[in-house]
């Protein structure tokens, strides 16, 4: 075996242990709470929750817009407006994401990412037939341009 006498290591480790102080083995630690919750009160000080409110009630009113969408999207430049309609969607669902999480606003931040759900959603009805991955119906054809 070994030719170690681990008693005698043993009692070398707990006399090294005994002449520590507690502090020095277990630091205090120390209030790091109070100067975060500061910084965080005084960003959402220098900036107002109306302009968090506005971006998401715009991306709101694009979100409940593109169920209304006036134009024909079938192909060609009627599908690339529709396309970055909803990419403008996706867009502003992330920016108005940002800044409902930077002010702790949840139940803004869970509409905000609705929305980006609701834009990828949108973009996947439109792509995924074009692409081979869902099946192509008359409203979703399987092409991107209007020549066959």
């Amino acid at each position: 075996m070994s030719d170690r006498n681990w008693d005698a290591e043993m009692k070398k480790i707990d006399r090294q242990l005994e002449s520590v102080s507690d502090e020095a083995m277990f630091p205090a630690k120390t209030a790091k709470g109070a100067p975060a919750k500061a910084q965080v009160e005084a960003v959402q000080r220098t900036t107002t929750t109306w302009g968090v409110f506005l971006r998401l009630a715009l991306t709101v009113a694009l979100g409940v817009g593109m169920v209304f969408w006036p134009y024909s999207a079938r192909c060609g430049l009627g599908l690339a407006g529709y396309l970055g309609a909803v990419s403008a969607l996706v867009v502003s669902g992330i920016w108005s994401s940002v800044w409902t999480f930077k002010h702790r606003a949840g139940r803004a931040h869970t509409l905000s990412l609705l929305l980006v759900l609701w834009g990828l959603v949108l973009a996947s009805i439109e792509v995924l037939p074009r692409t081979g991955y869902a099946k192509a119906t008359v409203d979703h054809p399987e092409h991107w341009s209007c020549a066959k």
